[in-house]
């Protein structure tokens, strides 16, 4: 089994991934871009994974791509039958998938980020809910320095976060966002100091232990759906859902145990 990055599940329902790259400042490989889709799959089946704690090892969250693969990549030619381009749209792809499943799974993920986030690692973030932030870490594009164009749902994960004017001036200039920075622009959700961002990450994902998966599912479908329909269709279909959230025993449970408080 890859060790690219790290995957455990707590009896309790934690899923725990980590990014297991340190001396490449975690940067993405094809190796663990095949992990992170099977990981993602896994988290995605699975009903007994209830929280989603991500993180990484080392002084950076996650340098993008490996730019020294793609370097290796880059030396080829036709004479050698390779084609580097495509191998990259591959790879993308590769890392797309398990985006994809992620955003789309309803499982809560919570990610713990220090140093450095760059280019893609800015995409694998933002697949996390919840973003905590050491107040060291620091955020930048970088595509442009080697003439790519972001991938890893950057394009849409960025905007969604911090507007579109700011995502352009992330993506266009060479400005690097500090801790701070990136909490005034909504890019992540809190700041703490480097040896808190651990356990507040840890936190967080308990905290989900002890709620309702399906409460969260909704939650997250019904605000992701609200982007690409009307305010109607919104209306109606929070009233059928929170209809439907209210018919179940463990519902109405709480809501009975917190009128008696």
């Amino acid at each position: 089994m890859s060790d690219s990055i790290l995957f455990t599940v707590s009896d309790d329902g934690l899923a725990h991934v980590t990014l297991n790259r340190p001396e490449r400042l975690n940067a993405i490989n094809a190796e663990a871009a095949h992990r992170w889709r099977e990981i993602a799959g896994e988290i995605a089946r699975r009903d007994d994974i209830r929280a989603v704690l991500f993180d990484a090892a080392g002084r950076a969250f996650c340098a993008g791509g490996d730019v020294m693969e793609m370097a290796g990549l880059a030396a080829t030619g036709p004479e050698t039958g390779l084609d580097a381009g495509a191998a990259v749209r591959e790879l993308a792809d590769v890392i797309h998938a398990g985006h994809l499943l992620l955003r789309e799974s309803g499982t809560p993920i919570v990610a713990a980020v220090q140093g450095v986030a760059a280019g893609g690692g800015l995409g694998f973030m933002l697949v996390a809910d919840i973003i905590v932030a050491s107040e060291t870490a620091r955020f930048a594009s970088k595509y442009a320095d080697v003439a790519l164009t972001p991938d890893c749902g950057v394009t849409s994960l960025l905007p969604e976060a911090v507007g579109e004017r700011r995502a352009l001036e992330l993506l266009l200039t060479p400005r690097t966002l500090t801790a701070a920075e990136a909490l005034d622009w909504g890019l992540v959700t809190e700041v703490t100091a480097p040896d808190a961002v651990a356990e507040r990450a840890r936190a967080i994902a308990d905290s989900w232990l002890g709620g309702v998966p399906a409460a969260f599912t909704e939650a997250k479908r019904l605000l992701r759906a609200a982007r690409t329909r009307s305010f109607r269709e919104s209306l109606d279909d929070e009233a059928v859902t929170i209809g439907a959230a209210f018919a179940t025993p463990e519902a109405r449970a709480r809501v009975a145990a917190f009128a008696r408080r």
